[in-house]
């Protein structure tokens, strides 16, 4: 018997059409809800170009690190830190390190003015440890000569080992789970991990498979404000208390992609601690002569930068650890949040926005409560209070959010459904012999992605849309045998 004639389709005398990620666009970024950061923001923006959402992250990347070692803030649930982790989606050429720079500017001409002073300290605590090893070394090789009690005594009027002084690094790039365990322990207790290529952070050994589970239940606990706990042969137990750390990655939309797909990532949390966005790209439309300058407003944010740098932060002599204040909410900012938590919650029950985000929107009233903090002490270190404007601010940019993560989780599902699909276009054109093909075909001999029925015949249903097979008339006899359901294969023409 014989396939019964085709009716020709649109795609006859066009050809296949490419799959396409159709990507719902971005709300414009909530810029005048950034409060005391809004100009330094506008002048980024002016003067590079990029999307105002990149020098948006940047700048409340560097405003949490800066403050997030003077106090907690009161959310919904009790104190908890204003540390925030950003990621920053941008393709390359988006301009998101001239965007990043000028935020950081103050802060690395702090580290440089720390690290000659902690050069200075380094080689007087040598010297003063040099000598009290000796004299140590004199008692103890005494002692045992002589009196045992003798020696004990002199031992404590000597005093104990001279510490090395902190190490002052305030930021790092690509760290391992114990190297920033090592640095907390050995430097300061607020850090940032910050990276212009955070791909190099979420492919690097700290995120690999056999360190990924610990690195991102670590950083888990790190934006909770729970303390650090490792247990090592040799090395013996680490607690450390009261650190705090604030991220932001910037990386490209590929590796963003895997990130978001990534169910480890979805599962353990880590990735609904994130505040993300992938701005519309700015590419293009740069002209030269269109750059606003605004020095004033940068050089504004500076000295507040360096203001912040320069107040010592309340840290325990003991254990290294911070001493935090908690930073309540007045009664018409809490307000606010309440309104907001219960809207978010009722738009996560069955049939709402955000049902199939609730790892993500979950948090969201607590990210308003963090942003709050932040713009809060930004403006004042010594505030008593977050003020009803901050909030209404920093809810404004947590709806934003939040309303990113829903978009961009889409993205992430339409785009794993178009890779399903080309992996079977390019599995029919260059692997299979058949002009027709079935689902039981994708099923049992298919790619192994598309080895269960409803995903076969999603990429197959994908495939048709785009003209790369052609639906048979039921009953259709393919291969001796009527089908229900099967697919001409279209070989010429069209995207290879």
């Amino acid at each position: 018997m014989t396939v019964q004639p085709i009716p020709e389709t649109p795609f006859e005398a066009e050809g296949p059409q490419p799959l396409v990620r159709v990507t719902p666009p971005s709300a414009p970024y909530p810029v005048a809800a950034l409060g005391p950061l809004r100009d330094a923001v506008e002048a980024v923006h002016g003067k590079t170009q990029a999307p105002a959402a990149i020098a948006a992250q940047s700048a409340l990347a560097v405003a949490s690190l800066a403050v997030q070692g003077f106090a907690d803030v009161e959310t919904l649930d009790g104190a908890r830190p204003v540390g925030i982790y950003f990621l920053t989606v941008a393709r390359s050429g988006e301009r998101k390190s001239a965007c990043d720079r000028p935020f950081l500017t103050a802060m690395r001409a702090r580290a440089r003015e720390d690290e000659i002073a902690y050069r200075a300290d380094r080689d007087d605590w040598k010297r003063r440890h040099a000598i009290w090893k000796a004299q140590s070394d004199g008692i103890v090789a005494a002692s045992k000569k002589g009196d045992w009690l003798a020696g004990e005594a002199k031992l404590r009027e000597l005093g104990p080992e001279p510490q090395p002084p902190r190490l002052v690094d305030r930021t790092v790039t690509e760290p391992t789970f114990e190297g920033l365990t090592k640095l907390f322990a050995e430097g300061q207790p607020s850090l940032g991990l910050f990276s212009d290529e955070g791909g190099q952070f979420l492919g690097g050994h700290a995120m690999n498979s056999d360190n990924r589970q610990k690195t991102l239940a670590a950083l888990n606990a790190l934006w909770d404000g729970h303390p650090i706990k490792r247990t090592r042969a040799g090395d013996g137990h680490t607690s450390l208390h009261n650190r705090r750390l604030a991220i932001h990655l910037m990386v490209q939309p590929t590796v963003a992609r895997a990130f978001m797909a990534d169910p480890l990532a979805a599962d353990t949390g880590f990735l609904p601690r994130f505040l993300i966005c992938e701005p519309p790209s700015t590419i293009g439309t740069r002209l030269h002569a269109n750059a606003k300058e605004n020095p004033s407003a940068l050089a504004s944010f500076e000295r507040r930068l360096g203001d912040i740098l320069a107040t010592p932060m309340p840290i325990d002599s003991e254990t290294g650890g911070l001493q935090l204040r908690c930073l309540p909410l007045s009664a018409e900012a809490r307000g606010l949040l309440v309104a907001y938590h219960d809207k978010v919650e009722r738009s996560q029950s069955s049939g709402g926005e955000m049902a199939n985000l609730t790892g993500t929107a979950s948090k969201s009233a607590e990210q308003a409560a963090r942003l709050a903090g932040v713009l809060t002490l930004w403006r004042d270190l010594e505030a008593v209070e977050v003020q009803a404007a901050d909030m209404a601010n920093a809810i404004d940019l947590a709806r934003f959010y939040l309303l990113e993560a829903a978009r961009l989780a889409e993205v992430a599902s339409v785009s794993a459904e178009i890779d399903r699909a080309e992996q079977l276009r390019r599995w029919l054109l260059e692997s299979w012999p058949e002009p027709e093909v079935t689902v039981r075909d994708v099923v049992n001999r298919g790619p192994n992605a598309l080895r269960d029925s409803r995903t076969a015949r999603d990429a197959l249903s994908q495939l048709e849309a785009h003209g790369w097979i052609v639906r048979l008339e039921k009953g259709t006899v393919v291969r001796g045998s009527r089908r229900n359901e099967a697919w001409r294969v279209v070989r010429s023409g069209g995207a290879g």
